[in-house]
């Protein structure tokens, strides 16, 4: 298993250049584990890219339903008090967004605090950086 920020799963919905490494990476291990705002994250970056004029209306559609044939296999970490407070902390410590530090906390909560027990698939480079500096694998 592996936790999957969205930013590495918006090329698994909507071709894109790291399509392929992505894909590879979910051939390995098909077992994601995720946060729960993913959905929202993933459909949030394939309407950015409608708007900017790199997908097209058959492509979004396309991509919502991969999206929910992810949704239905994958594990998603719940919204809890803990995933919350170590959010928090993460946003002193690293030069994250909420959401990513919701992301990384969620990480953190799927492997009960031993990063090193979960791979941490992500293609954001801010996020990629906090991550490695939490002692994550981050692919």
């Amino acid at each position: 298993m592996k936790f999957w920020d969205a930013s590495a799963i918006v090329p698994l919905i909507a071709w894109q250049e790291k399509t392929e490494p992505m894909r590879a990476l979910l051939d390995e291990d098909t077992v994601m584990c995720v946060w729960w705002t993913t959905p929202v994250e993933c459909l949030s970056a394939v309407s950015r890219l409608r708007r900017e004029g790199a997908l097209n209306e058959e492509q979004v559609e396309k991509a919502a339903r991969h999206l929910a044939d992810l949704t239905e296999a994958w594990n998603e970490v719940e919204p809890t008090t803990r995933v919350r407070n170590t959010a928090m902390r993460l946003l002193r410590v690293h030069p994250l967004r909420a959401a990513d530090a919701c992301q990384l906390a969620a990480a953190l909560a799927a492997c009960n605090g031993n990063p090193q027990d979960l791979p941490f698939v992500c293609l954001d480079d801010r996020l990629r950086e906090a991550g490695r500096k939490e002692g994550f694998l981050v692919l």
